[in-house]
């Protein structure tokens, strides 16, 4: 059983409401201020290209999952077919992404990105890894593992959540 003292202080160090809209105000502000930062330098390497941030996204993607389909990409970023078609055209044509048919589907289009493809996406990334790196160091461990969870909190689509599951260790 808590005393009354213990309860009585476990209530005052709570956070009244007011200071928990500013707190969620706070964090809606740092994410814009963050993302502000986080895109300067690619943003400035795309404008040499006329590329914009949704070649970046495409870029990044195509990077990560070699051989992907327009269909998965287009769930990624749910866009319309129109939008990544006119940005995927301009990587194509400027030999950063090259389309392939699937060898069992023939529909398909598989992407992947070409030895400009990873030299892009490598400038791109680069900058924004050694932000992050250098942060997840700063922070330490536990708010590396915070951080992480408030990011999957935020992120609506529990399918889009699941790319991030980590696996379970298996039990004897």
């Amino acid at each position: 059983m808590t005393d009354i003292k213990t309860q009585l202080a476990d209530r005052a160090a709570e956070p009244t409401e007011a200071a928990r809209e500013e707190a969620v105000r706070q964090g809606i502000e740092l994410l814009f201020f963050a993302y502000r930062d986080f895109t300067a330098e690619p943003d400035a390497i795309l404008a040499q290209y006329g590329f914009g941030r949704a070649h970046h996204r495409v870029v990044h993607f195509v990077g990560r999952h070699p051989q992907m389909t327009v269909g998965d990409l287009l769930g990624i970023l749910r866009i319309t077919k129109q939008s990544l078609n006119r940005v995927l055209g301009q990587l194509v044509r400027q030999g950063f992404i090259v389309q392939r048919r699937g060898a069992l589907d023939r529909r398909q289009r598989l992407l992947e990105l070409t030895d400009s493809g990873r030299e892009l996406e490598r400038q791109l990334s680069e900058p924004q890894r050694a932000r992050v790196a250098a942060a997840y160091r700063k922070a330490g461990p536990q708010a590396v593992e915070g951080f992480r969870k408030v990011l999957l909190g935020i992120i609506a689509a529990a399918e889009d959540r699941n790319r991030f599951a980590r696996p379970q260790p298996r039990r004897p």
